[in-house]
Protein backbone atom coordinates (compact mmCIF):
# COMPACT_ATOMS: atom_id res chain seq x y z
CA UNK A 1 0.00 0.00 0.00
CA UNK A 2 1.27 3.48 -0.95
CA UNK A 3 0.24 6.21 1.53
CA UNK A 4 0.69 9.95 1.00
CA UNK A 5 1.98 12.08 3.85
CA UNK A 6 0.59 15.23 2.27
CA UNK A 7 0.04 18.29 4.46
CA UNK A 8 -2.62 19.98 2.34
CA UNK A 9 -4.83 22.94 3.32
CA UNK A 10 -8.07 21.04 2.68
CA UNK A 11 -9.27 17.46 2.57
CA UNK A 12 -10.63 18.16 -0.91
CA UNK A 13 -7.08 18.80 -2.10
CA UNK A 14 -5.89 15.66 -0.31
CA UNK A 15 -8.35 13.69 -2.45
CA UNK A 16 -6.29 14.61 -5.53
CA UNK A 17 -3.50 12.38 -4.24
CA UNK A 18 -5.70 9.27 -4.13
CA UNK A 19 -7.44 9.29 -7.50
CA UNK A 20 -7.48 5.93 -9.32
CA UNK A 21 -4.12 6.58 -11.03
CA UNK A 22 -2.44 8.04 -7.94
CA UNK A 23 -1.71 6.71 -4.42
CA UNK A 24 -3.81 4.27 -2.42
CA UNK A 25 -4.45 6.35 0.70
CA UNK A 26 -3.46 9.67 2.27
CA UNK A 27 -3.17 10.62 5.91
CA UNK A 28 -6.09 12.81 6.97
CA UNK A 29 -4.29 15.69 8.66
CA UNK A 30 -7.44 17.81 8.71
CA UNK A 31 -8.96 15.25 11.05
CA UNK A 32 -5.77 15.08 13.12
CA UNK A 33 -5.89 18.84 13.68
CA UNK A 34 -9.55 18.94 14.71
CA UNK A 35 -10.28 19.97 18.28
CA UNK A 36 -12.28 17.84 20.72
CA UNK A 37 -15.49 19.56 19.64
CA UNK A 38 -18.61 17.84 18.33
CA UNK A 39 -19.38 20.42 15.67
CA UNK A 40 -15.85 20.46 14.30
CA UNK A 41 -15.65 16.68 14.30
CA UNK A 42 -18.92 16.23 12.46
CA UNK A 43 -17.88 18.80 9.85
CA UNK A 44 -14.50 17.22 9.13
CA UNK A 45 -16.03 13.73 9.00
CA UNK A 46 -18.63 14.86 6.45
CA UNK A 47 -16.09 16.73 4.36
CA UNK A 48 -13.70 13.79 4.38
CA UNK A 49 -16.30 11.25 3.30
CA UNK A 50 -17.67 13.62 0.63
CA UNK A 51 -14.18 14.30 -0.74
CA UNK A 52 -13.05 10.67 -0.92
CA UNK A 53 -16.25 9.17 -2.30
CA UNK A 54 -15.93 10.58 -5.87
CA UNK A 55 -12.33 9.35 -6.27
CA UNK A 56 -13.12 5.89 -4.88
CA UNK A 57 -10.50 6.02 -2.14
CA UNK A 58 -11.11 4.99 1.46
CA UNK A 59 -11.29 7.76 4.02
CA UNK A 60 -8.50 7.72 6.57
CA UNK A 61 -8.42 8.84 10.18
CA UNK A 62 -5.42 9.62 12.39
CA UNK A 63 -4.97 11.30 15.77
CA UNK A 64 -1.19 11.46 16.24
CA UNK A 65 2.06 11.04 14.34
CA UNK A 66 5.78 11.74 14.63
CA UNK A 67 5.44 15.43 13.73
CA UNK A 68 2.82 16.65 16.19
CA UNK A 69 2.16 16.69 19.92
CA UNK A 70 0.50 13.45 21.02
CA UNK A 71 -3.26 13.79 21.22
CA UNK A 72 -3.33 12.75 24.89
CA UNK A 73 -1.45 16.00 25.56
CA UNK A 74 -3.24 18.16 22.99
CA UNK A 75 -6.59 17.20 24.50
CA UNK A 76 -5.23 17.91 27.99
CA UNK A 77 -5.12 21.59 27.10
CA UNK A 78 -7.84 24.08 26.11
CA UNK A 79 -9.15 23.81 22.56
CA UNK A 80 -7.43 26.08 20.07
CA UNK A 81 -3.80 25.59 21.10
CA UNK A 82 -3.01 23.60 17.95
CA UNK A 83 -0.83 20.57 17.24
CA UNK A 84 2.47 21.90 18.61
CA UNK A 85 1.51 22.36 22.27
CA UNK A 86 4.38 22.16 24.75
CA UNK A 87 2.28 22.25 27.92
CA UNK A 88 1.51 19.14 29.96
CA UNK A 89 -2.01 20.31 30.83
CA UNK A 90 -4.46 18.15 32.77
CA UNK A 91 -3.17 14.65 32.08
CA UNK A 92 -6.24 12.84 33.42
CA UNK A 93 -8.48 14.95 31.19
CA UNK A 94 -6.21 14.41 28.21
CA UNK A 95 -6.20 10.64 28.63
CA UNK A 96 -9.97 10.50 29.06
CA UNK A 97 -10.51 12.50 25.88
CA UNK A 98 -7.83 10.53 24.00
CA UNK A 99 -9.53 7.22 24.81
CA UNK A 100 -12.88 8.61 23.70
CA UNK A 101 -11.38 10.04 20.51
CA UNK A 102 -9.88 6.66 19.67
CA UNK A 103 -13.22 4.86 19.87
CA UNK A 104 -14.79 7.57 17.71
CA UNK A 105 -12.03 7.23 15.12
CA UNK A 106 -12.24 3.43 15.03
CA UNK A 107 -16.00 3.60 14.46
CA UNK A 108 -15.66 5.55 11.21
CA UNK A 109 -15.65 3.99 7.73
CA UNK A 110 -12.27 3.63 6.05
CA UNK A 111 -8.79 3.10 7.43
CA UNK A 112 -7.54 4.17 10.86
CA UNK A 113 -3.88 4.78 11.66
CA UNK A 114 -2.41 4.28 15.14
CA UNK A 115 0.85 6.00 16.12
CA UNK A 116 3.21 3.99 18.32
CA UNK A 117 2.61 4.62 22.00
CA UNK A 118 -0.89 6.02 21.75
CA UNK A 119 -2.20 2.54 22.60
CA UNK A 120 -0.50 3.03 25.98
CA UNK A 121 -2.01 6.48 26.48
CA UNK A 122 1.43 8.06 26.38
CA UNK A 123 1.58 11.84 26.79
CA UNK A 124 4.08 14.04 25.01
CA UNK A 125 7.32 14.55 26.91
CA UNK A 126 7.25 18.33 27.15
CA UNK A 127 10.27 18.90 29.38
CA UNK A 128 13.16 17.34 27.46
CA UNK A 129 16.36 19.30 28.16
CA UNK A 130 17.92 20.98 25.15
CA UNK A 131 21.11 18.92 25.36
CA UNK A 132 19.31 15.65 24.54
CA UNK A 133 17.28 16.86 21.58
CA UNK A 134 17.58 15.00 18.27
CA UNK A 135 15.11 16.83 16.00
CA UNK A 136 17.15 18.40 13.14
CA UNK A 137 14.62 21.24 12.88
CA UNK A 138 15.48 22.28 16.43
CA UNK A 139 19.08 22.94 15.45
CA UNK A 140 18.23 24.53 12.10
CA UNK A 141 15.83 26.89 13.85
CA UNK A 142 18.25 27.92 16.61
CA UNK A 143 15.98 26.41 19.24
CA UNK A 144 12.86 28.23 18.05
CA UNK A 145 11.38 25.26 16.20
CA UNK A 146 11.70 21.51 16.02
CA UNK A 147 10.11 20.32 19.24
CA UNK A 148 8.98 16.99 17.81
CA UNK A 149 11.21 14.92 20.08
CA UNK A 150 8.48 14.89 22.72
CA UNK A 151 6.31 12.57 20.65
CA UNK A 152 9.28 10.43 19.57
CA UNK A 153 10.46 9.23 22.98
CA UNK A 154 10.61 5.39 22.82
CA UNK A 155 7.68 3.54 24.31
CA UNK A 156 8.09 1.61 27.58
CA UNK A 157 7.84 -2.16 27.18
CA UNK A 158 8.61 -3.26 30.73
CA UNK A 159 8.02 -1.88 34.22
CA UNK A 160 11.71 -1.69 35.02
CA UNK A 161 15.09 -1.32 33.38
CA UNK A 162 17.24 1.59 32.27
CA UNK A 163 15.18 2.02 29.10
CA UNK A 164 12.00 0.17 30.14
CA UNK A 165 12.80 -2.67 27.78
CA UNK A 166 13.70 -0.54 24.76
CA UNK A 167 17.14 -2.12 24.48
CA UNK A 168 20.37 -2.92 26.25
CA UNK A 169 22.03 0.19 24.88
CA UNK A 170 19.50 2.58 26.35
CA UNK A 171 16.95 4.72 24.53
CA UNK A 172 17.92 7.40 22.05
CA UNK A 173 15.76 9.93 23.92
CA UNK A 174 15.37 9.81 27.72
CA UNK A 175 12.12 8.38 29.04
CA UNK A 176 10.45 10.02 32.04
CA UNK A 177 10.62 8.43 35.46
CA UNK A 178 7.42 6.54 36.15
CA UNK A 179 6.85 5.42 32.58
CA UNK A 180 7.11 1.84 33.77
CA UNK A 181 3.51 2.06 34.96
CA UNK A 182 2.46 2.96 31.42
CA UNK A 183 4.41 0.07 29.90
CA UNK A 184 3.07 -2.79 27.83
CA UNK A 185 3.94 -5.12 30.70
CA UNK A 186 1.99 -3.06 33.24
CA UNK A 187 -1.11 -2.66 31.07
CA UNK A 188 -1.37 -6.13 29.55
CA UNK A 189 -4.30 -7.99 31.07
CA UNK A 190 -5.23 -5.01 33.25
CA UNK A 191 -8.99 -4.37 32.99
CA UNK A 192 -9.71 -0.83 31.89
CA UNK A 193 -6.16 -0.06 30.78
CA UNK A 194 -5.71 1.94 27.61
CA UNK A 195 -3.80 -0.91 25.96
CA UNK A 196 -6.63 -3.36 26.61
CA UNK A 197 -9.16 -0.78 25.35
CA UNK A 198 -7.26 -0.58 22.05
CA UNK A 199 -7.01 -4.35 21.79
CA UNK A 200 -10.70 -4.85 22.43
CA UNK A 201 -11.71 -2.03 20.09
CA UNK A 202 -9.61 -3.42 17.24
CA UNK A 203 -11.02 -6.91 17.82
CA UNK A 204 -14.59 -5.58 17.71
CA UNK A 205 -13.83 -3.53 14.60
CA UNK A 206 -12.39 -6.59 12.88
CA UNK A 207 -15.36 -8.81 13.75
CA UNK A 208 -18.17 -6.32 13.10
CA UNK A 209 -19.38 -6.13 9.51
CA UNK A 210 -20.65 -2.55 9.80
CA UNK A 211 -17.26 -1.16 10.84
CA UNK A 212 -14.42 -0.23 8.53
CA UNK A 213 -16.25 -0.84 5.26
CA UNK A 214 -18.45 1.69 3.50
CA UNK A 215 -18.20 5.41 2.83
CA UNK A 216 -21.02 6.99 4.83
CA UNK A 217 -22.52 7.43 8.29
CA UNK A 218 -26.12 8.12 9.31
CA UNK A 219 -26.16 11.00 11.77
CA UNK A 220 -28.50 10.69 14.74
CA UNK A 221 -30.15 13.49 16.65
CA UNK A 222 -28.20 14.20 19.82
CA UNK A 223 -27.74 16.93 22.43
CA UNK A 224 -25.32 19.76 21.74
CA UNK A 225 -21.74 18.62 22.13
CA UNK A 226 -22.52 14.99 21.28
CA UNK A 227 -21.52 13.15 18.09
CA UNK A 228 -23.89 10.28 17.31
CA UNK A 229 -24.16 8.13 14.20
CA UNK A 230 -25.40 4.76 13.02
CA UNK A 231 -23.81 2.29 10.64
CA UNK A 232 -26.18 -0.62 10.10
CA UNK A 233 -26.84 -2.19 13.49
CA UNK A 234 -23.90 -0.33 15.01
CA UNK A 235 -24.24 3.00 16.88
CA UNK A 236 -21.42 5.25 18.11
CA UNK A 237 -21.96 8.13 20.53
CA UNK A 238 -19.18 10.49 21.65
CA UNK A 239 -19.85 13.01 24.40
CA UNK A 240 -17.32 15.82 23.94
CA UNK A 241 -18.76 17.97 26.72
CA UNK A 242 -17.65 18.34 30.31
CA UNK A 243 -20.95 17.01 31.67
CA UNK A 244 -22.71 13.65 31.54
CA UNK A 245 -25.63 13.36 29.11
CA UNK A 246 -28.71 11.14 29.12
CA UNK A 247 -29.34 9.32 25.85
CA UNK A 248 -31.59 6.55 24.58
CA UNK A 249 -30.25 3.05 25.10
CA UNK A 250 -29.44 2.14 21.52
CA UNK A 251 -29.07 -1.57 22.22
CA UNK A 252 -26.38 -3.73 23.75
CA UNK A 253 -23.18 -1.97 24.78
CA UNK A 254 -20.17 -3.33 22.92
CA UNK A 255 -17.51 -1.09 24.39
CA UNK A 256 -17.10 2.23 26.18
CA UNK A 257 -14.09 4.41 26.89
CA UNK A 258 -15.37 5.09 30.41
CA UNK A 259 -17.95 3.88 32.91
CA UNK A 260 -21.57 4.41 31.87
CA UNK A 261 -24.81 3.76 33.75
CA UNK A 262 -27.86 2.22 32.10
CA UNK A 263 -31.53 1.63 32.74
CA UNK A 264 -33.92 -0.28 30.50
CA UNK A 265 -34.36 2.62 28.09
CA UNK A 266 -31.71 5.20 28.96
CA UNK A 267 -27.96 5.49 29.28
CA UNK A 268 -25.96 8.18 31.04
CA UNK A 269 -22.74 8.84 29.17
CA UNK A 270 -20.08 10.65 31.25
CA UNK A 271 -18.11 13.66 30.09
CA UNK A 272 -15.52 12.97 27.39
CA UNK A 273 -16.67 9.41 26.80
CA UNK A 274 -17.49 7.36 23.69
CA UNK A 275 -19.80 4.35 23.65
CA UNK A 276 -20.38 1.66 21.03
CA UNK A 277 -23.75 -0.08 20.85
CA UNK A 278 -25.19 -2.79 18.66
CA UNK A 279 -28.83 -3.46 17.91
CA UNK A 280 -28.04 -6.99 16.74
Amino acid sequence: IFVAEAWTPTVERTANYVRPDELHQAFNFQYLGTHWDAGELRTVIDRTLDAMRPVGAPATWVLSNHDVTRHATRFANPAGLGTQIRLAGDRALGLRRARAATLLMLALPGSAYVYQGEELGLPDVVDLPDEVRQDPAYFRGAGQDGFRDGCRVPIPWTREGSSYGFGDGGSWLPQPAGWGELSVEAQTGEPGSTLELYREALAVRRSTADLGAGDAVEWLRAPEGVVAFRRGDFVCVANTTGESVALPAYGRVLLASGEITETADEAKVPADTTVWWTRA
